[in-house]
């Protein structure tokens, strides 16, 4: 299996362009569903989650286009199955778009529980939610192995006045793609807010979707009858650009990252100025220099705009080379901190007082040693480790941070890492 091996303890100098946001190109390919003419999604990131959707969607009959390394055209005029491959859908979490998008135009689909990372229990309850709001009746069976397979229909799709039980991300992009294509009016309220979200509504509204709302927890949709094709360049990854950020100010490096949205990196940013990180941010450049870096009382991820949960693994990376001591609290998955095991074998000083909080103090000189990614962010972090640590560190299932992150070894040797992939 492929692996990195990161010789560590050197300062990066360079500029890094962050990639297309991966939160966003999984709805936004499943929205490409919605309509029978041809949809040009640019600015892709090369990921291999981006590869799994579009093999899902080839395999039930989209016409998938490579125009570059960064963009495609989508075409799902002659779709031949609404039944989604089990063997495909348990690579990736993100596909569960495809049950919102598949029931809106065709009024049925069927698909097994999905995979995606190992970060604490991710039941479906409010998707199942939203497609009973909407009129839909599920019927739930099991696989051989005790999976659950999820039949859906859909024949009488009308407009509903929804709260949504938490804040998903993803059952919002289900609930917004099932709105624009139903009868009549929806309100959803208790929506999330995200960037990614946000970006969804701005594709949907192209292709002559009536969405009020956007970057708000309450959204207003008028259903319309067809929607067109659109193109659509995706916005940056906030989520690579504060992984990049905690890299640069953990390996004291002075780093330039291109093609940012500042607003969507507030909270992380009031982070920095905390723990004493220097930076210097333009419109769309935020550009880190060598800092010596205070723990701060207490880093704690939340619901948007606070600091998104994907970013608590980079963020304690970065505690374990601040000096104090850090409380991370990371609330909403049971099993995101569990690769901390990993940090304290290269050396960090943390103690995991439960599945939700961790006391990390520093500084701490990190150790070179040879460990295993268990999911994109705690593989990112892991990485941050290796580059702090003197000597050779070994990353096997890289897999999962290619998940995630394009070309990260190449675009790290490029700013003066030493990192292959072999």
């Amino acid at each position: 299996m492929p692996q990195f091996i990161i010789n560590g303890g050197k300062k990066l100098k360079g500029e890094i362009k962050i990639a297309g946001n991966k939160n966003a190109m999984l709805p936004v390919f499943a929205a490409c569903l919605l309509t029978k003419e041809k949809c040009i999604i640019k600015n892709v990131p090369d990921i291999a989650d981006g590869q799994a959707m579009l093999e899902i969607l080839m395999s039930i009959g989209v016409k998938v286009e490579r125009i570059n390394a960064h963009a495609y055209s989508l075409q799902a005029d002659k779709i031949k199955t609404t039944d989604l491959n089990p063997e495909l859908t348990k690579k990736l979490r993100g596909c569960i778009t495809l049950m919102g998008a598949l029931t809106a135009r065709f009024k049925k689909m069927s698909m097994q529980h999905p995979g995606g990372c190992l970060i604490g229990k991710r039941p479906l309850d409010v998707h199942l939610q939203v497609m009973e709001a909407f009129g839909a009746n599920i019927k739930v069976g099991n696989s051989q192995d005790n999976t659950p397979i999820y039949n859906i229909t859909n024949k009488n799709c009308k407009g509903a006045n929804l709260f949504l039980e938490e804040q998903s991300v993803t059952a919002t992009g289900n609930a917004i793609i099932m709105a624009v294509l139903a009868p009549g009016k929806t309100r959803l309220e208790n929506a999330a807010s995200e960037p990614h979200v946000r970006d969804l509504i701005i594709f949907l509204n192209k292709m002559g979707a009536k969405i009020k709302g956007a970057g708000t927890n309450t959204l207003e949709i008028a259903g319309v009858t067809n929607l067109r094709g659109a193109s659509h360049f995706l916005v940056c990854d906030n989520v690579e650009a504060i992984s990049f950020a905690c890299l640069a100010a953990a390996t004291k490096s002075h780093l330039k990252l291109t093609g940012i949205i500042p607003d969507d990196l507030k909270m992380s940013l009031v982070t920095f100025n905390k723990m004493g990180i220097r930076y210097k941010l333009e419109k769309n450049t935020l550009e880190l220099f060598p800092s010596a870096i205070s723990a701060v009382e207490k880093i704690q991820d939340g619901l948007w705009p606070a600091l998104p949960t994907d970013a608590i693994s980079p963020f304690i990376v970065l505690a374990t080379q601040a000096s104090g001591t850090t409380l991370i609290h990371q609330w909403m998955f049971e099993g995101r901190l569990f690769f901390i095991d990993k940090l304290i074998r290269m050396g960090a000083k943390i103690v995991l007082c439960d599945p939700h909080r961790a006391l990390v103090a520093g500084p701490t000189k990190l150790r070179a040693k040879s460990v295993e990614s268990p999911d994109i962010r705690a593989g990112i972090a892991l990485l941050i480790a290796g580059l702090i640590a003197r000597g050779t560190t070994t990353i096997d299932n890289i897999y999962q941070i290619e998940r995630g992150y394009e070309n990260i070894a190449e675009r790290l040797r490029a700013v003066g890492a030493d990192i292959q992939k072999k």
